[in-house]
């Protein structure tokens, strides 16, 4: 039976249901035995679907946790395809970080909750989740590129390299918040210290690294996101 209305059918909702209740399963087990401590079969077991359901839903064991961030992959380009007009993608890209960290969205590692905390625990801590986490930054670089190439008419070259770097700050200091608050540091106290890190790390974006970065507190709007370059040989900043 499918949608009536815009709203999911009888068998739409059932593999939903299905889906989320293999995942809060794996997850509460993950937190309470240890991500490498559970196996597949002990998933299925605890959500009542065979493994071979399970690898439908889940192809593998790491995708049970990360799938949850699933939707975060390609943020970043969607939020350069939805700035406002006459707003360039780099200004847009900082903004919405600093609006994260404001409402405290764990994707940018500023979110202290037990529950986020925890996860977070287990995923620094697990390798093969980490490794998992990486095929995010590969799927987020190729949509950001593909979105400052449509929206911002910017080179193909131009636009993957920029992408690159703009992911990996992104990653960077969502690191740095998580590692911080996974092992003591309140999301509160942490806020000032992730602000100024954020535009510090866009003010490098912005200078190509190539000229002094100003100090905190005296960040001015970004140009652009066009041309993002390396240091020059034997430069020193």
């Amino acid at each position: 039976m499918g949608a009536v209305d815009g709203k999911p059918g009888l068998r739409e909702r059932k593999k939903q249901r299905t889906h989320a209740a293999i995942s809060d399963a794996a997850i509460r087990l993950f937190l309470e035995h240890g991500f490498s401590q559970v196996s597949v079969a002990q998933v299925a077991e605890a959500a009542e679907v065979s493994k071979r359901t399970l690898f439908a839903y889940f192809p593998a064991k790491e995708d049970l946790v990360v799938h949850r961030l699933a939707d975060h992959e390609t943020e970043t380009a969607r939020v350069v395809r939805a700035r406002p007009p006459h707003t360039d993608p780099l200004t847009a890209l900082r903004e919405h970080f600093l609006k994260g960290l404001r409402e405290r969205d764990p994707i940018t590692g500023l979110n202290d909750l037990p529950a986020v905390l925890r996860l977070t625990r287990m995923i620094l801590d697990t390798p093969s989740l980490v490794a998992r986490m990486e095929r995010f930054k590969t799927g987020a670089e190729r949509a950001l590129a593909q979105a400052l190439r449509e929206t911002a008419d910017t080179p193909e070259l131009t636009a993957r390299l920029a992408a690159v770097q703009i992911v990996a700050v992104h990653w960077a200091l969502a690191q740095d918040n998580a590692g911080r608050l996974a092992y003591g540091e309140s999301a509160d106290e942490r806020y000032a210290g992730a602000v100024a890190d954020t535009e510090h790390a866009f003010a490098l974006l912005e200078n190509g690294l190539r000229q002094p970065v100003p100090p905190s507190g005296s960040y001015r709007p970004v140009s652009g996101c066009d041309a993002p370059a390396a240091p020059s040989a034997g430069s020193d900043g």
